[in-house]
């Protein structure tokens, strides 16, 4: 069933603020949420809704929290998010990462202490906006374990890259460590259906079916070592900067367990503080127009962005039980 992103947006809000949030803290995240179910990334979307109720409900997370600036020198600065949830904490370090690379050509903001954070290239939208190419990274509860290993070690540890362009979509690239995201094995749990061998082990390293038993078990790494290597960046960058907790000090999302700490990083880069904002746009043009030059060539984040613009004007298709479920968690108790 279609749905306007206006009445999602106003269903997933209630819901989040039935369950504890803020009535701003629940418009932000309920925003991010639909957007990412707007562009097809539904392990990112509205399935999400029930899982953030449930942590507001169990005091996981704080739907009351304020973030705040800790700690802030030259081109850096750090953000608490206070055991809530991340999104108002992320828009905060976005608006000191694009401020501060304004002032000093590059800018690296951090959060501690924050919350699933969603489709990372999301939070990168404003600093393209800005004309300032965009990195976002963060870490997440044990999914991959280290190379050699079979226990979850490090997160799924997206990272994400945006690149504004004149008169154009910018180029988003955004992507999970693992073959498959998390949050698309959580849905085939949540309709009982076995996922593809090879996507993921159980808790005792061996292959598995089960979505369930992958969900307490380990990812498989994209490329296999060459993605454990960049889930460590990642941790180190997300976690060993920011003062947050490892990927292995944070309990998973999906059974009992206390507040998570998760760490996120954005970093901000003014094209016009290195050969020039004019040589930027040039030289990437000139890339883009040689790649699109062979047949079957398509940029990354293209396909998202039809989606999104598709459900802006049409709706968003959405399953009924999934309807239900917000309309259910909306109403009070």
């Amino acid at each position: 069933m279609k749905q306007s992103v206006e009445e999602l947006t106003r269903l997933a809000a209630r819901a989040l603020q039935r369950a504890g949030a803020a009535r701003a803290t629940a418009q932000l995240a309920a925003q991010a949420l639909v957007a990412a179910e707007s562009e097809g990334l539904s392990g990112h979307g509205l399935s999400r809704v029930a899982l953030y109720a449930q942590h507001l409900k169990q005091g996981r997370v704080d739907g009351k929290a304020k973030p705040k600036i800790v700690k802030k020198k030259g081109a850096t600065c750090l953000v608490d998010a206070g055991g809530g949830l991340a999104f108002p904490a992320c828009a905060i370090a976005v608006r000191e990462a694009i401020k501060r690379a304004k002032r000093y050509g590059i800018a690296f903001a951090g959060v501690t202490n924050s919350h699933h954070f969603g489709a990372a290239a999301y939070h990168l939208a404003p600093v393209a906006l800005a004309g300032f190419v965009g990195l976002a990274f963060t870490n997440s509860p044990s999914a991959i374990n280290a190379w050699g290993g079979k226990k979850a070690f490090f997160g799924t540890n997206p990272i994400a890259a945006i690149f504004p362009r004149r008169g154009a979509e910018p180029v988003v690239v955004d992507l999970s460590l693992t073959e498959v995201v998390r949050g698309k094995i959580m849905l085939y749990a949540k309709e009982g259906k076995p996922i593809p061998l090879g996507w993921a082990v159980d808790k005792d390293g061996n292959p598995t079916t089960d979505p369930k038993a992958a969900l307490t078990g380990s990812l498989a790494a994209i490329g296999g070592v060459k993605g454990t290597a960049l889930a460590l960046v990642v941790e180190l960058l997300t976690v060993a900067l920011t003062g947050a907790a490892f990927s292995f000090e944070n309990d998973s999302y999906f059974e009992p367990g206390g507040k998570p700490r998760i760490g996120h990083a954005v970093i901000a880069i003014d094209p016009d503080a290195l050969a020039g904002a004019d040589s930027y746009y040039s030289r990437l043009e000139v890339m883009i127009s040689r790649m699109l030059a062979e047949d079957g060539v398509r940029l990354p984040g293209v396909r998202r962005q039809q989606a999104a613009a598709r459900a802006r004007a049409d709706g968003v298709e959405i399953a009924d039980a999934l309807l239900g479920e917000l309309r259910q968690l909306g109403r009070k108790a």
